[in-house]
């Protein structure tokens, strides 16, 4: 494993991270990752107080094997559930209990959109409790995650002393949200920089379009597209570990090689004009930018959001009957259909999709006069079969 240091505090952190929001449910398999990915010496895991959970199944796995001063556990206080200053201590006592610890060694403000929300927190004493818990070892290291823009993404980096920060880049969004932009400036100001959707969302890997495939045969040497992205990442230098959700032992496994196998990733001029034609392929083939994060979700009514937004983009991927099929058999009774406006989810997309505009966009369009008939014929055929 490859490793980078910290700037900061001189810690040599694994290239590759573990990005524990999609763990397995059962505790065998995700006991599995954790353990071979510790052995192959991934030491940074990143948490967070709302993925499902991940924290009380990584506190369980490390308790039990005795991994807990092996590993830097990162996660992050829940700020859109924030409303009074005793919520601070309200979160952050559930997640030590909950991660079997007495301490966070990267600690984050979940979901930063701008400078207002970090002042909001402030206006309740943040600054003030986060200086409580530095002092007496509880956090060791205080950063924030961001969904946002360059320019606010600035702002935040200015507001307060940082020790740590993760964004959201690969070789497609280069200058969507903090983009390449706010990498540098945080690296101008000496603060590490964790990323996060180096594959958005598995877009980079899977469902390519047919073209893009074509370019990655093509390019020397042979690497399938999941590694060629993050060897795009790693070819930045200001990027200090790069978070994979890892749900399998062979995926883990073909990303512990690709983060250990050279010291150097920079790319040719060949390799690096290949990915820039691959970005423009996949946006001209791309209409909504979800990258199945789940912080929309859950749904009040049902809908499965990001299933019916991946859909709807299959249109554009693999074609209308295709897509419609598995719209038909996979959303079912979490359809589009279902949204009612009541506006929960709106604020919440770290892509700033307008959602419930969206899904009438999809159901208008996956939900036509065929799609009651079909539906019945594939729900028919699925039990018979």
């Amino acid at each position: 494993m490859n490793y980078r240091i910290n700037q900061k505090n001189g810690e040599k952190i694994s290239l590759l991270a573990f990005g524990c929001m999609r763990f397995p449910r059962d505790f065998a398999s995700a006991e599995a990752l954790v353990t071979t990915a510790v052995q192959e010496g991934v030491n940074y895991f990143d948490t967070a107080y709302i993925y499902h959970g991940s924290e009380v199944m990584l506190g369980r796995i490390l308790e039990k094997n005795h991994l807990r001063s092996k590993i830097n556990i990162a996660t992050k206080l829940p700020t859109f559930l924030v409303k009074k200053s005793s919520d601070f201590d309200k979160y952050f006592n559930i997640q030590l209990d909950r991660l079997k610890t007495d301490y966070i060694d990267y600690y984050m403000m979940h979901m930063l959109t701008g400078p207002k929300s970090w002042e909001r927190l402030a206006a309740l004493g943040i600054e003030d409790w986060l200086a409580g818990k530095k002092a007496n070892g509880a956090i060791k290291n205080i950063g924030f995650s961001y969904h946002g823009g360059a320019e606010d993404y600035k702002m935040l980096i200015d507001a307060y002393d940082w020790e740590f920060t993760m964004i959201m880049y690969n070789y497609y969004d280069v200058n969507n949200q903090a983009g390449k932009s706010g990498l540098l400036y945080a690296a101008q100001k000496n603060i590490p920089v964790m990323i996060m959707e180096p594959l958005r969302g598995g877009r980079l890997v899977y469902k390519l379009p047919e073209k893009v495939t074509e370019l990655f045969k093509d390019l020397k040497p042979g690497f399938s597209p999941a590694e060629w992205a993050f060897r795009w990442v790693y070819s930045h230098n200001e990027v200090l570990t790069v978070l994979s959700g890892m749900e399998n032992l062979d995926v883990l496994k073909q990303n512990i090689e690709s983060a250990s196998e050279t010291n150097s990733y920079e790319l040719t001029k060949e390799q690096d004009e290949a990915l820039q034609k691959a970005r423009e392929l996949i946006a001209e083939m791309t209409e909504i930018p979800c990258t199945g994060c789940n912080y929309c979700m859950p749904c009040k009514a049902g809908v499965d959001i990001p299933l019916c937004f991946a859909h709807y983009n299959d249109i554009a991927l693999h074609g209308r009957n295709m897509a419609f099929i598995n719209y038909t058999s996979r959303a079912g009774t979490r359809r589009a259909s279902l949204c009612t406006g009541c506006g929960a989810c709106a604020g919440r997309c770290p892509q700033n999709i307008n959602i419930a505009c969206t899904l009438k966009t999809v159901k208008k369009k996956m939900e036509g006069g065929v799609y009651k008939l079909l539906g019945a014929i594939i729900r028919k055929f699925m039990k018979s079969s």
